[in-house]
């Protein structure tokens, strides 16, 4: 197996939820403290050993490339301002790593954002993150998954137990523990109706084989017409074990209003030189 190092970022979606702010602005781009959403995700996967990051974008997601990219214009000004934090701040992230991107014209699912990067995959095993997932840890979540990855030479899925009562809003894994936190698949259903078969949800994080591609290519459209990535993984299964992992870190769905907000929270109160002062904020309204 060659080692892991491109990740895919699938952000082509029109960010329904967040509307009207979406309608103009990627969802991607929205403000988690400081930073757009997307780049708590590369950052994520370049503090993993991630060196080529894949985003699959669509129709006005132009902001994505553009904040990834040198801003001439910008860096100009800071510097004959004298700007230097700030300017050293706008340089990191036009260098953060190698970026390529492609795009789905159609919003046809996870599964079909996936399929369309296969000819810059290519054969090497890949990650997949997606940005609605914030997790906050100690050791990134990615880098967690790829230790358990070289481990065992197999796909990973990143999971958190979730109560009973949540199931049907996620991806739910069958599966049994090998080692504490490690479990290998055995089966998986994508939002379970009813009495769901487990409580270990998927979170976005995949650290795939290139063989999820020629499992994708058999994969049926689902509801919508849509190409679901987990109905590619339980072909995938019949062929290749594939393991998940428990990460370490705390998670918020930024993808939902209620998440993005908790995010928000919790992340500028651990912000240096800004949460001592929030917190004082919080601690005085009247709620």
């Amino acid at each position: 197996m060659k080692r892991l190092r491109k990740a895919v970022f699938p952000a082509a979606g029109f960010g329904t939820r967040f509307l009207p702010a979406t309608k103009a602005i990627p969802k991607e781009m929205l403000p988690l403290v400081d930073k757009p959403l997307i780049q708590y995700t590369v950052e994520e996967a370049k503090d993993s050993g991630l060196e080529e990051m894949i985003i699959v974008t669509g129709m006005g997601k132009t902001a994505i490339e553009d904040h990834f990219d040198v801003s001439f214009e910008l860096e100009s000004l800071l510097e004959k301002k004298g700007k230097d934090d700030i300017l050293k701040m706008i340089r990191d992230i036009s260098e953060l790593v190698h970026f390529a991107y492609t795009r789905q014209k159609q919003p046809l699912g996870l599964g079909h954002a996936i399929k369309i990067t296969e000819s810059l995959v290519g054969d090497e095993p890949f990650a997949v993150i997606l940005g609605d997932d914030i997790i906050d840890a100690k050791v990134p979540a990615t880098k967690q998954m790829m230790e358990v990855f070289e481990k065992y030479s197999s796909s990973v899925v990143a999971v958190q137990k979730v109560p009973k009562k949540e199931a049907h809003l996620y991806g739910i894994v069958v599966a049994e523990e090998v080692e504490p936190g490690v479990h290998r698949i055995t089966d998986m259903v994508e939002k379970p109706e009813g009495d769901p078969p487990g409580d270990l949800a998927i979170i976005g994080r995949y650290l795939l084989t290139p063989g999820i591609f020629p499992a994708l290519d058999d994969t049926r459209p689902g509801r919508g017409g849509e190409i679901q990535l987990t109905d590619a993984m339980k072909i995938l299964l019949e062929k290749e074990e594939i393991y998940a992992c428990e990460f370490s870190g705390d998670r918020y769905d930024a993808g939902d209003k209620l998440g993005f907000l908790k995010a928000n929270v919790s992340l500028a109160l651990n912000r240096e030189g800004l949460g001592g002062e929030f917190a004082e904020f919080l601690r005085g309204l009247d709620l």
